[in-house]
């Protein structure tokens, strides 16, 4: 199933769901970022999705991260939230959504890297090499705000 990502863009889809969803900027010793490339629109972005009914947020990070990344993480903070209305995204099977997403910060605990069908790609990227990548912006937004190692969580 292909995705399309809107923002601000007067001519994307009315919405038709809202998603709680959960994902984690999660680096390695020398502070570079995990990444996977999707395979679902080729864009570079953090592991996450959506939270099932028996999850809680934090839970869902971490079930996210081990799906798609086969690392075994635990979570050690919180980046910020993530609910702009601006933000759509279409999914080929009709469903258009506005997501919740809840983004934290982990540390590994085991596990080893494992490409998932959800990623055509997954590696530790340096900072500096992050904006050399085709990513979208909210995901770009999330990567920053933990970068820029706030006091407190970035609340939008």
């Amino acid at each position: 199933m292909s995705r399309t990502e809107y923002y601000d863009d007067p001519g994307a889809p009315k919405p038709n769901s809202l998603i709680v969803a959960a994902s984690a900027v999660v680096t390695d010793d020398d502070g570079r970022v995990l990444l996977q490339q999707r395979t679902d629109n080729g864009l570079w972005a953090l592991p996450g999705g959506g939270m099932d009914m028996t999850d809680s947020l934090p839970g869902t990070a971490v079930r996210e991260v081990k799906e798609e990344t086969g690392l075994d993480v635990e979570i050690t903070g919180l980046v910020g939230t993530y609910t702009d209305p601006r933000h759509v995204i279409a999914y080929s099977n009709g469903e258009v959504r506005r997501q919740f997403n809840v983004c934290f910060t982990a540390h590994i605990v085991g596990g080893s890297l494992a490409i998932s069908d959800e990623s055509s790609e997954i590696r530790f990227v340096a900072p500096s090499e992050i904006d050399e990548l085709p990513m979208h912006h909210t995901q770009r937004l999330r990567i920053r705000h933990f970068l820029e190692n706030r006091p407190t969580p970035y609340l939008g």
